[in-house]
């Protein structure tokens, strides 16, 4: 699969689905309802996908990537003490170590850190520097 730099995928199957559902409408053979009603999709996402389509050409269907993507909604102090709780001897398992940040974000008044969260943080450290403080 192929990344396009205009956030598009190339491969795309939702793309390619909405392409095809809009063809007829597109090639002025039937109307935007009958193409909404066959393929069931609703009129106003039909129009959406048109109007999508005309301001940015097939790209324009593709599902737009997330704009925070990459970034944490956690503070960067809980971030820090994850990472410290982590690189600890004797080492501390991560639900211990999502336990005590829960903790301490309630404590200080922070939004609590899911154990997802705490997971990728500790799965995310470098396994040189892991092997290093352990």
């Amino acid at each position: 699969m192929v990344a396009r730099q205009d956030g598009a995928d190339a491969a795309d199957p939702a793309l390619a689905g909405r392409l095809v559902a809009l063809r007829p409408y597109l090639d002025g053979e039937v109307a935007l309802t009958v193409v909404a009603a066959e393929h069931g999709i609703a009129l106003r996402t039909a129009r959406r996908w048109v109007a999508r389509l005309r301001a940015g050409g097939p790209a324009g269907l593709g599902r737009k990537p997330r704009s925070d993507t990459g970034r944490r909604r956690l503070a960067p102090d809980l971030v820090a003490l994850v990472e410290g709780w982590a690189l600890t001897r004797p080492r501390l398992s991560i639900a211990t170590i999502h336990r005590r940040a829960c903790e301490v974000a309630r404590t200080r008044g922070w939004p609590g850190a899911s154990y997802a969260s705490v997971h990728a943080i500790v799965t995310g450290l470098d396994p040189a520097l892991v092997t290093l403080a352990l």
